[in-house]
């Protein structure tokens, strides 16, 4: 081979080489400026959400539903139970999760989140494990036999049940009256729809632990909630 053809050769390596160099920064420069813009885009819709008002959760009335309470109606209550409630509102506690009020039988009474005796002693409790108020599924909710649950021996089929939130208002119908045995916790087991399950001990006057379970089921009727 030649001395000018080896020239030649190598004229056009070096020429190769020199444009693979100029698209090799051509590429970097365009990739840089990419990831630039797209931090600078960034950048200004984090600005932008930091600008623009959170989102506002509302029921269906457009407002928050304050939870009124009236003094209970004591009457069917033992005295040892006036007195434990009398002691529990001496003691600050939080607001509850809402109201459950059976207008008929004079019923109204807040529902606090568990059973523990406070709770039961102030009020009624939603059962751990049970769907959540406003919430799909069966709502399990236990009451002493002497306070606030006492009133539940006239309850019938149909009766209706009231459940408010700060999201609104439930309405509940009966539809069952049970008594079964402590241990038959089947009457909690979770539904596909909106159900409400009371739980009281039975009989209502015995003296000692009671042995039995007095169960009242319901289920929705029509809700002013808005639903998650």
């Amino acid at each position: 081979m030649t001395t000018n053809a080896i020239k030649r050769k190598l004229g056009w390596l070096e020429g190769g080489l020199y444009a693979g160099g100029v698209i090799l920064i051509a590429v970097f420069f365009y990739i840089r400026g990419d990831a630039n813009r797209q931090a600078e885009e960034g950048m200004e819709a984090f600005r932008q959400s930091l600008e623009a008002p959170p989102p506002v959760q509302v029921s269906l009335s457009q407002e928050a539903v304050p939870l009124t309470l009236e003094v209970p109606d004591q009457a069917l209550w033992a005295d040892n139970r006036i007195r434990q409630y009398e002691e529990s509102l001496k003691v600050e506690a939080g607001p509850p999760l809402g109201i459950l009020t059976i207008e008929h039988l004079d019923i109204q009474v807040p529902v606090y989140n568990g059973t523990d005796e406070f709770n039961l002693n102030r009020g009624v409790g939603r059962i751990v494990g049970t769907a959540q108020i406003d919430e799909t599924g069966n709502l399990g909710i236990a009451g002493h036999r002497d306070g606030f649950f006492r009133g539940l021996k006239d309850i019938g089929v149909g009766d209706e049940i009231v459940l408010q939130s700060t999201r609104g208002l439930e309405s509940y119908a009966v539809s069952s009256i049970e008594i079964v045995d402590p241990s038959d916790v089947s009457v909690l087991a979770n539904t596909p729809d909106r159900t409400l399950t009371l739980v009281t001990c039975y009989p209502f006057y015995f003296v000692g632990h009671a042995p039995e379970r007095f169960i009242v089921k319901a289920t929705a009727k029509h809700s002013l909630v808005s639903n998650k």
